[in-house]
């Protein structure tokens, strides 16, 4: 498969952080970058990040960072300046102020620039593993953070952990007979007029074409032929890699909702999705920082 060229990449999936993942196994990385002054903190609380003004996130320096983080190395800027992330769980009130308020990833990520776009989605991915898995899978026992946050090991049985990562693909497809028409989906847990592509994991033992092969059958009862790769994505809900593709319809008459995870399914014109990606009509599209939005605009746009 042949990635597009970074400039159709989805927002989060652009180049631009600097993990500086050799740095990771230095002994006391970690606490190193923590006394320095020059080092920059993004703060997670939940699923939220602080901003300086809109779209650009808040770093702030360690000393001004509140009691109680679950702390990680991100990486570098150009100019060797340490990134670190300081995670916390949801919380009922802010932790601090922000100039701009605080954000999610969802509603901020499609316009921050893309070094703040790859540590934002870097420290929300790696801080949901963070607070949610301190116990061994294997035994139970607390574990001790390693690698600078990336890693974790099991004093009691010498298990070594990792954060995980789900592959999911998702997929939009175009019609057998007119190039002007996108077949896309309504979930049943969300309003009639909300539409996006057709998604799911990969099963165990399945490759990513297998995948797209069932998943839209399944949910749209299409059976497609020509499957195109159009690029990834990290989405940490709670801690997807979604794998995007196009996806040709053999039979449009096929289409249709199965009922239980896909309430409806509806052929879209070129027009109808242009006016859904304008905003206007009363179709909702996907988000602009997800990657079936990229999907559906490339599409609309006729991009190769």
């Amino acid at each position: 498969m042949t990635a597009p060229d970074s400039t159709s990449l989805p927002p989060l999936a652009r180049p631009g952080l600097d993990r500086a993942a050799g740095e990771r196994l230095t002994p006391g990385l970690l606490d190193a970058a923590k006394t320095d002054a020059a080092t920059r903190v993004l703060v997670i609380a939940g699923d939220s990040a602080p901003l300086s003004v809109p779209g650009t996130l808040l770093w702030r320096a360690p000393s001004d960072i509140p009691d109680g983080a679950e702390w990680a190395f991100l990486g570098r800027r150009d100019d060797g300046t340490a990134l670190l992330t300081a995670v916390y769980p949801a919380q009922e009130e802010e932790l601090f102020p922000a100039p701009a308020g605080w954000a999610g990833l969802r509603s901020a990520g499609a316009d921050l620039p893309p070094a703040d776009a790859g540590a934002f989605v870097a420290a929300l991915s790696l801080g949901r593993w963070l607070i949610d898995a301190p116990f061994c899978p294997a035994c139970g026992s607390l574990t001790m953070l390693g690698d600078a946050g990336w890693s974790r090991r099991c004093p009691q049985c010498g298990r070594q952990h990792f954060p995980r990562t789900d592959p999911a693909v998702i997929v939009a497809i175009t019609s057998a007979v007119d190039p002007d028409l996108l077949l896309l989906g309504s979930n049943a847990l969300w309003g009639a007029d909300r539409f996006s592509c057709f998604a799911g994991f990969v099963e165990a033992g399945e490759s990513l074409e297998s995948a797209v092969r069932r998943e839209v059958a399944e949910e749209s009862g299409v059976e497609v032929g020509v499957v195109t790769y159009r690029g990834s994505q990290a989405w940490p809900y709670p801690r997807s890699l979604m794998v995007g593709f196009l996806a040709a319809s053999l039979d449009d008459a096929a289409a249709r909702a199965d009922g239980e995870e896909i309430a409806a399914v509806r052929w879209f014109t070129r027009e109808e999705v242009g006016r859904a990606l304008a905003g206007e009509g009363d179709v909702v599209l996907p988000g602009r920082a997800s990657i079936a939005h990229r999907l559906i605009a490339d599409w609309h746009a006729e991009r190769p």
